[in-house]
């Protein structure tokens, strides 16, 4: 090796030595505060959990048949749902799919919540969002098993380190399309609200956003759909729902089992698909 390269290799940063550190001090000092911020939040979740279990399978299906049929007045999605819906309950997943539902609801909620108004503050901020572009970039490109180790120390297992990993996979989805919408509302319309003496806070609320919402519903859908590639993931950490029986198949080399979940994942993110998708469409006329 030739003598520079020793050279670097030998003064290597501490960049790992480091987060170790800031992780073990936050452990240290803050155990009690973030162990009781994972109980309320895994209330919470099984809160949501007991909501969707509560409703026998039947009327649930019933109820997103329906909602599916007051979005989009289509019998051809209606039809995929009851059926997809109904494969599910009889391959006998659907425990398992309620509580996977919670989680990637809950974890589109925090996203959506963090990831709107800073998508619309980055939007009006081109500093703040060049600031914080690389930072998006990690959290999508860094391998999710490096945060689950430190989320893991500080919040223990359960579904909460598999929530919190979610949302830092998926939250750059919204803010990035958010952004997008934004900046992208055409000149001429602010300048007419501006024209008719609107505020900051009205050309944001009856302008941008109206013309902004079928970009913003399309990051939403993103999240959803990177929220339900995460529910593998999140089982390693002891959430449950279909991640869980994937995990087990994998662990026992059990073909059938492990296509019978991978497959109600499959049905469960095609449905969210089709019907946040396809409600973007009157938004999308209006906007226009």
């Amino acid at each position: 090796m030739d003598p520079i390269s020793a050279f670097v290799e030998d003064h290597k940063l501490g960049l790992g030595r480091g987060v170790k550190t800031f992780v073990e001090w936050l452990t240290d000092n803050f155990y009690a505060q973030f162990r009781a911020f994972s109980d309320s939040l895994g209330w919470a979740i099984e809160g949501v959990i007991w909501l969707l279990s509560v409703v026998p399978p039947i009327a649930l299906i019933a109820l997103v048949a329906g909602l599916a049929w007051w979005l989009h007045r289509s019998i051809g999605l209606v039809a995929l749902v009851v059926a997809g819906l109904l494969l599910i309950l009889n391959l006998g997943y659907w425990e398992a799919t309620t509580e996977t539902l919670a989680l990637v609801l809950s974890a589109t909620l925090v996203c959506v919540l963090i990831g709107v108004p800073v998508g619309i503050y980055a939007a009006h901020n081109r500093w703040f969002y060049s600031g914080i572009r690389p930072i998006l970039d990690l959290m999508q490109t860094i391998p999710t098993f490096v945060y689950l180790i430190p989320t893991l120390m500080l919040f223990g297992l359960g579904v909460v380190p598999g929530l919190i990993s979610t949302v830092v996979f998926a939250v750059p989805a919204p803010i990035r399309l958010t952004e997008l919408g934004v900046r992208n509302v055409p000149k001429p319309l602010i300048e007419a609200g501006e024209a008719f003496g609107a505020t900051r806070w009205q050309l944001l609320l009856k302008v941008e956003l109206p013309h902004a919402m079928p970009t913003i519903m399309a990051g939403v859908t993103q999240c959803i759909m990177l929220s339900l590639s995460m529910v593998v993931i999140a089982a390693l950490v002891g959430a449950n729902g279909l991640g869980k029986p994937v995990v087990r198949a994998l662990n026992t080399v059990n073909i059938a089992q492990g296509f019978e979940a991978g497959l109600a994942i499959v049905i469960v993110a095609i449905l969210m698909d089709r019907i946040m998708r396809q409600s973007e469409r009157p938004g999308s006329g209006g906007g226009h």
